[in-house]
Parts: structure tokens; sequence; C-alpha cells
């Protein structure tokens, strides 16, 4: 079995998460429980950083933040000096609550409407990644309104096919996010952008997909915008001081996952911008990336309680656990694969293969179906390993079933972060019906 950043096994033959018993975790705070390894977040984070540096590159290296998104782990993100990727009013709402440096935020989104891009002018955020032509005009209307000026980047598809499920696959031609860099709308993108009086254009943006193991799309991706770049000065005179090539660096799931260290992708992708900028005397952008669940992905593990069991004669063995699709919609929505532990007894053999089943009214509602575990029993604790980024932010209150709570642990230190919610906040928005009957009414 394979663990991640600081998980362990204790004395007791209980799963450890940074140095805590995930066993007493899941009776203290209840489960479903995300739990959080908050020394492998640091750990990863610093090394995208430290590749740039070693490689003398200005850089940004930005939390991107729809993977898991809180006022905590805002906090640690902007404890590590890393700026932040927000794709919503919400999101945004949540940086500032958690007091993150303005000028660090990076506003993305395929359909931002007016009332957030005038919060991101209110907040006087660091830039706003500019998706479509609609974008544009509202930028431009607010800028003006307002005398403001805004930093942008233009979002392109660089027509990229990345090997990822098609789901999480966004830089090809067709794609509803950004501009097409092989038809014109960058170039038209461009010329309507590039000397407004209050828009000052960056650069460029483009994000090819997740869950990437290789490195020859991001190599690409890379030289597209770049040949781009340098025919902008060629024919304008205008030089890109951003470059920012995205995220999507693969994590491991499962054993047959093979994904390669932080440092490779940036390394890659680093090398083609340097190539250029020295062959096409291009004077070198500041290179911004944005990975996500490479930082969260298994830096995080949600644990679960055994419940009720049932054996298909010949065919399989479900175990039910306490969550679900409600908490981790990725294997029901695309058919996403996990490994799990029996966190409570660690030292004795995983050898009984069963599938594990949600509690929600679907029957596909599997969280794994070939996970193998010491012989389950109910009130058992499974652990479910790399949960970090889409678990609880793509959580939802289907049946009515309340979301986790999340706990962050590092140096034998754990607390609550986002409190598990109640039945009382799940009515909390209902209104009781007050029209009044038909036959009431004569």
């Amino acid at each position: 079995m394979h663990l991640y950043g600081t998980q362990s096994v204790n004395e007791r033959g209980h799963l450890t998460i940074g140095g805590t018993d995930t066993v007493d975790l899941a009776h203290t705070y209840g489960t479903p429980l995300n739990v959080y390894d908050i020394a492998l977040f640091r750990e990863r984070a610093s090394a995208f950083k430290k590749t740039f540096e070693s490689m003398g590159i200005r850089a940004q290296v930005a939390y991107a933040s729809k993977a898991f998104s809180s006022i905590a782990i805002y906090e640690i993100a902007e404890q590590q000096g890393l700026s932040l990727d927000v794709v919503s009013g919400g999101e945004l709402f949540t940086a500032v609550s958690a007091n993150f440096p303005r000028n660090r935020i990076h506003f993305h989104g395929n359909n931002k409407s007016f009332t957030e891009l005038q919060y991101a002018f209110d907040e006087k955020i660091g830039c706003i990644v500019i998706d479509n032509f609609s974008e544009i005009e509202l930028v431009k209307e607010i800028a003006e309104s307002r005398k403001e000026s805004m930093n942008v980047l233009i979002r392109v598809t660089p027509g990229v096919e990345a090997s990822t499920h098609d789901y999480i696959t966004t830089g090809q031609e067709d794609s509803k996010f950004g501009f097409d860099l092989k038809n014109g709308q960058t170039d038209e993108a461009f010329l309507q952008l590039y000397n407004h009086p209050y828009i000052n254009l960056l650069g460029m943006h483009c994000h090819i997909g997740s869950q990437i193991f290789e490195t020859d799309a991001f190599r690409l991706a890379a030289e597209a915008l770049m040949n781009k770049m340098v025919a902008w000065r060629d024919n304008y005179e205008f030089i890109c001081t951003v470059l920012n090539l995205g995220g999507g660096f693969g994590i491991r799931y499962t054993e047959e996952d093979k994904p390669l260290e932080p440092s490779v992708y940036v390394e890659e992708m680093a090398t083609v911008v340097l190539s250029m900028t020295r062959s096409h005397n291009y004077p070198l952008p500041e290179i911004w990336i944005e990975p996500g669940r490479s930082l969260v992905g298994d830096a995080g593990t949600t644990l679960y309680t055994a419940g009720s069991s049932k054996e298909v004669p010949g065919i399989r063995k479900y175990v039910a656990v306490d969550g679900g699709m409600s908490d981790n919609i990725r294997p029901a929505l695309y058919g996403a694969k996990y490994t799990a532990v029996s966190a409570n007894r660690m030292n004795e053999p995983h050898v009984d293969k069963v599938t594990i089943a949600g509690k929600c009214c679907e029957s596909g509602d599997k969280l794994i179906e070939e996970a193998q575990l010491a012989d389950p029993t109910e009130g058992d604790i499974i652990a479910v390993f790399c949960t970090g980024a889409y678990g609880y932010s793509m959580a939802s209150n289907y049946n009515r079933l309340p979301k986790p709570a999340v706990v962050f642990s590092e140096n034998g230190q754990h607390q609550l972060v986002v409190r598990r919610e109640t039945y009382e906040d799940i009515v909390r928005l209902d209104i009781p019906l007050q029209l009044v009957r038909r036959e009431e009414r004569i």
C-alpha cells in the first residue's frame, strides 16, 4: 500500500496523518471527515517555487483554489507566498474574508457576471483573465466608468490535445474556455485590449486540462503562446510581460498512475520559454502557473465509518459507508479511481476485495469497486486517499446529506477548519409555504 506525505502507522496499528491518529480524529469530529496533511501542501508549494528560483525565472505560483476553497487553506497559501486563482464571486469573497493580498489574486471564469467583475474592481485585485469578447466589453465598461485601470491576461485555447478525461480537457479548439489561437480570435481580442487607456494587458494564459502526466502537451502549449507573443512584438511592438501556463499536473490516485515530480513540469515548460526568448531575442516574461490538484489532491484523505454490508454470491461484496457521491462525486461523474485502507487495522492483511458503496439513493454511488481492505466490519474506519481536490469543493446536499467537516493536521496538532453541516443548516434557506389554498379563497 502506498502512503502519502506524513502518513504512517502508529503502535496501535492505526493510520496517522500529520502525526495524529485518524481513528481518534474520526471519533473526535465524526465521519465522513476530510483530513488535510498541511505539511505536504507546504512541501509541494515550496517545490514549485524553488524550481523557478533555481532557474533564475521570476514567477508566480497561484493556487487554483477551485480544487478546495476555504478561508484556512487560503491562509496557508498566503503563508507559503502563493498567489490565488479564483473563478467566482464566492471564491473571491472567501479570499477577501481570509484577507488574502489582493494584488496576488487572479480572477478566472468563462461567464463572469457584471456584478462579479465590479467586485473585482472594488477589491483592486491583481489580474482578471479575460475569457471571451463579451467580457472584454464588460471590463471596458467598468474601467471607463470608474476611470480605474485593471491588469488583464487573454485566455487562449492553443489547440493542444492533452491525454486526460474529456470532462477535464480544456486546451483543445472545441472548448468553452478562451479565445482560439488558430482562427484569429486571439488576435482580435488583443487588438481590442492592447491600446485601451484603462486596460493593462500583461500577456496570455492557457490551461490545457487536468490530471496530465506527460510533459509534451505543456511544452507544445508554451511554444504556441511564445510564437504568438513574438508575432505581437514584431507586428505591434507589444511585449508580453506575463506568460501564464496554467496547471493540470497529475497526481497518483492509484498505483497505475505515474505522476512526475512538480519540478519536472516546471522545468520542461520553462526550458521552452527560455530557449525561445533567447532565439527570438525576446525579454523573458514572468511565468505564472496554477497548480490546484497537485497541491491539495494527495494531501487530503476522507475518513468514513463502515456500515451495512451485502454479498452477491459469485459477483461482489458491498460495504457501505456513511458518505459517498454527496462528498465525492468524481467516481460517479467520470469514473475516477481511488485506493483505500482500513485505517483502524493497518497491520492486518488487506486482502478482502470489496466494493465501497455510498449511502445515496443511486445505484452508481460507488466510491471504489475493487478496494482491498482488512475484512471490513461495521464500525471500521475506512480511509480513502487523495480526496483533497474536487471532493469537498464539489460536494452536494443530495438526499439532504450534510457536508462533512474538514480538519487540518500538522506536527501532531489538528484543527477544525470547516465545521460539519447540521440538519438545521440543510433547511436554513427553506421558506415555509404561505400560499392560500384555492378552496380557502372562495
